[in-house]
């Protein structure tokens, strides 16, 4: 009941961003279904009368059915962009083989006699196609663009992703924030648009062939409408922002630093965090959150913007445990502990380099750095039997790095098993997944355990003041207290949030500060 409450009341408060999402998600999967219709319903009739493609056809229209989404979407963007271009043209790729598959199976479950009837009373081919054969398999066709609807209007939660919004906006921002009622607040107005949707169909289904054709030819007609709607927010200010999801939703990131700098007047769209170094590389947007230490900010050629009022907190790098494993293994501790403050800003900004630009694998950059700091070891032997310790990571390179760097610790000096599962997704994931007991530790960082899992209230907040210590000792203790979970000792390097600008922009616009970018937009 607490949940419904708080559910009510984010809607109600959220009301204009809801109906501009809905309207957005409602033209995304509109505009993929009409060319969708006009591109599978001639494929699907050109497939019943040349029968020897129908194999090859089908075959590729189901590859590309299994394709992941986001995968497809990363594909696209280089070609058309971000925003509606790729989206819907990811959602007419996912619709080809459930409408081509109907279309021919309806045909050609026309049975013969009575096609051979109408060619008796002199119809032509065309004839028999538009007045014979297509009525009779409508049942089945329409049972196709049902089923396309349904999946486009799942899919097209993804579209958030590539700044194409849709309800995707919440949902992926619920996740990244550990906000449930968030989550619901995007999925369930999803599954009630599928239903409306089918439901719309459906009747669309019972109208006559005449008045079906007009229907069609009007949804054609829009599409380029929908489609364009999409750009004109573009057009609209001098700099345009791209997000991720968390970096909007946190109240010491997007909100706090637009409450400290004036950046209300900065356009912005959501972003994928694995596609905004790459926006603004390619110039699709001109600021963008990113991380300080990442090693794209070096490859991209981009500038972090000075915090000159230091509105974002510390994010210092930490390993998060799951005592227990301490408890059976205790020989486990000083291992992992070899790593405290050993890393600098500078030096893992040069290790994620490495991964990101130089496209070293992780492992390979995880173990130089050990041997270059006289920490590894050979893996020893592994005992009959040996107990396994499990890390997990989140989906970039800095964590793929740091759990590389400490499966080799654990395998050089101890008589334990190692096993990874990497790209586990944001912190939400990760987090869970070390509660539930799927992993055994994971790094974390004290800034997302302050404000992403423990989401302290404003008065706590203000007596931490941002000071790293203080950050570091709330996150530890309350962890214990809450979760029964162990923090260890940060590794030394400040992994905080940063807006970002490409070098070459921000000294043309004479930008080096956060203030610099707010005064830019006020003038």
């Amino acid at each position: 009941m607490h949940l419904l409450t708080d559910l009510f009341a984010f809607w109600h408060a959220q009301a204009g961003k809801l109906g501009q999402q809905t309207l957005q998600h409602v033209a995304l999967t509109a505009a993929a279904l009409g060319l969708g219709v006009a591109v599978s319903l001639p494929l699907g009739i050109w497939l019943t009368r040349h029968r020897r493609w129908q194999t090859p056809v089908l075959g590729v229209a189901g590859v590309l059915q299994t394709v992941p989404s986001i995968a497809l979407l990363g594909f696209l963007i280089p070609w058309l962009g971000i925003g509606a271009a790729p989206a819907i043209l990811a959602l007419l790729l996912y619709s080809l083989l459930p409408i081509i598959r109907n279309t021919v199976a309806g045909i050609e479950g026309v049975p013969p006699t009575v096609v051979e009837a109408a060619r008796g009373l002199g119809f032509t081919d065309g004839q028999v196609l538009r007045r014979v054969q297509l009525p009779l398999a409508l049942p089945v066709l329409m049972a196709g663009i049902r089923t396309a609807t349904v999946i486009n209007v799942g899919v097209a939660t993804l579209a958030a992703y590539v700044a194409a919004g849709g309800l995707g906006e919440f949902i992926f921002g619920g996740i990244a924030l550990n906000n449930p009622v968030m989550i619901l607040a995007g999925a369930i107005p999803a599954a009630g648009l599928a239903l409306a949707f089918d439901f719309g169909l459906g009747l669309l289904e019972r109208l006559s062939a005449r008045h079906l054709r007009a229907v069609g030819g009007g949804l054609l007609l829009a599409l380029p409408l929908l489609a364009a709607g999409y750009w004109l927010p573009a057009a609209a200010g001098r700099l345009r922002a791209g997000f991720s999801p968390e970096f909007v939703g946190r109240a010491d990131c997007l909100p706090g630093l637009t409450a400290a700098y004036g950046l209300a007047h900065l356009p912005s769209v959501v972003l994928a965090p694995a596609l905004v170094y790459e926006a603004a590389r390619d110039g699709h947007v001109d600021v963008i959150d990113g991380y300080s230490t990442d090693g794209r900010i070096r490859a991209y050629g981009l500038r972090v913007l000075r915090d000159d009022r230091h509105a974002l907190p510390p994010y210092f790098a930490a390993p998060v445990l799951r005592p227990q494993v301490l408890q059976a293994h205790p020989e486990l501790g000083p291992v992992l502990d070899q790593l405290s403050g050993q890393l600098s800003d500078s030096a893992m900004t040069n290790l994620n380099y490495q991964v990101d630009y130089l496209h070293l694998e992780p492992k390979a950059v995880a173990l130089n750095w050990l041997r270059r700091k006289g920490l590894y070891k050979e893996p020893r032997p592994l005992p009959p039997g040996a107990a396994a310790v499990r890390l997990g990571s989140k989906i970039f390179a800095e964590q793929y790095i740091l759990v590389e760097m400490y499966a080799a610790l654990i395998r050089g000096q101890t008589d334990l098993a190692v096993t990874t599962k990497t790209g586990l997704g944001g912190t939400t994931i990760c987090f869970e997944a070390l509660r539930g007991g799927e992993i055994d530790m994971y790094p974390e960082y004290t800034g997302t355990g302050l404000q992403v899992l423990l989401q302290p209230s404003p008065a706590v907040l203000d007596s931490l003041g941002g000071r790293p210590a203080a950050v570091y000792g709330y996150v530890k203790a309350e962890f214990a207290r809450r979760y029964g979970l162990e923090w260890r000792a940060p590794l030394g390097f400040n992994n905080a949030y940063c807006l970002l600008m490409r070098r070459r922009q921000a000294g043309q616009l004479g930008i080096a500060s956060i203030s610099d970018l707010g005064g830019y937009l006020a003038r």
